[in-house]
């Protein structure tokens, strides 16, 4: 089989594409990346030396995606993955479109031509923020859970958000962008008659991922506190109960490979969550107890100042994932810190690496 991987030499795109060689020697991996995340330049030689073919190509271009060799299936693992992504003054509305809408077309269209079948590596930033920003939580363990003492949102419980969970606006133009180029895949599958599957991601992280507070917040904060950077909790009373579920991207590769060899399915069948679960849940305040055992003391400040589309608990419930494709993660989150905690030590200047230019 070969396989193609967009944003081959980002966290993502390169942790799949080492983990797909590992395990399918024979199968041929080709992926393309614009550079356009500091360090992932990085990442380019070391993926050659395992044999992948790796492609200068800019995903928001329809020519030059025309142009990339035939495949059997294309994992789109390359977006603009920040949630302030068109809001914060470092990119704009119009180049988060064209890169995580427009760019989804491209290799649709790539695909339709090709015969391919197509992987979209969604978010949970789909959902309604509204919803899960008036969500009633209490604490427990230094950490915001659902308050059992107040009815809970449809499709919503202590194992996390269904696929069924609102996803109406406001969720972002990052959100928006993802839900657009999920409807157009499963569309342009349908349409067309090619394998299409939407896997919607929690936060991923592991060794390698760039350290940025808004795109990789585990990996940020655990680099950040071994270098005695300055780090705080940011709203919610500044207390860092804010939860998160946490998921390595090897740990897609068993569900892409069952993905891969699918009979046609149906679309219900074809969209899923995907993360490390309730179990996997983890505040900033559990994090910081977590790097305060294995580093030593910092000093974390507390500011409560509300900022936008925050929410106090995302976690995405992977049942459906579990029933359908048997697919469970089996990376733990402390396995996950202690990775990232390793390849910190052994990287010294990786905060400076990823920084933004």
């Amino acid at each position: 089989m070969k396989i193609l991987i967009s944003g081959v030499c980002g966290f993502v795109g390169s942790t799949l594409a080492r983990a797909l060689v590992e395990r399918h020697g024979r199968s041929e991996i080709v992926g393309f990346d614009n550079y356009i995340r500091p360090g992932s330049e990085t990442n380019r030689a070391p993926l050659e030396q395992l044999g992948v073919k790796v492609i200068t190509a800019d995903l928001r271009s329809a020519e030059q995606i025309h142009a990339l060799p035939p495949v059997d299936f294309v994992i789109d693992a390359a977006a603009n993955p920040s949630v302030l992504a068109g809001v914060d003054g470092k990119t704009s509305s119009r180049e988060l479109v064209d890169h995580n809408l427009a760019g989804t077309i491209n290799l649709l269209e790539y695909c339709k031509r090709h015969r391919a079948g197509f992987v979209l590596l969604s978010t949970s930033r789909v959902y309604s923020i509204a919803t899960l920003a008036s969500l009633r939580v209490a604490v427990e363990r230094e950490a915001f859970v659902p308050d059992a003492a107040h009815a809970l949102p449809p499709h919503l419980s202590s194992a996390g958000l269904t696929e069924s969970f609102s996803t109406g606006a406001p969720i972002s133009l990052y959100g928006a962008t993802k839900l657009a180029s999920e409807a157009m895949a499963l569309e342009y599958g349908e349409t067309f008659d090619f394998p299409v599957f939407v896997n919607r991601c929690g936060v991923l992280a592991g060794a390698g991922q760039f350290g940025r507070a808004e795109q990789g917040i585990f990996a940020y904060w655990i680099n950040s506190w071994l270098r005695q950077r300055p780090l705080r909790y940011l709203g919610f009373g500044g207390n860092g109960h804010q939860v998160r579920d946490c998921l390595h991207p090897r740990d897609l590769v068993p569900l892409l490979e069952k993905q891969f060899a699918a009979p046609k399915l149906s679309v219900h069948a074809r969209l899923l969550n995907v993360s490390g679960g309730a179990r996997s849940a983890t505040s900033l305040r559990q994090l910081s107890d977590w790097c305060l055992a294995r580093f030593g003391p910092l000093e974390v400040l507390r500011d409560g100042t509300p900022r936008q589309f925050d929410i106090p608990w995302l976690v995405l419930d992977p049942t459906k994932a579990e029933q359908i494709w048997q697919w469970q993660p089996v990376t733990s989150t402390a396995s996950i810190f202690e990775e990232i905690a390793r390849h910190a030590e052994a990287h010294p200047h990786w905060l400076e690496l990823s920084a933004p230019r």
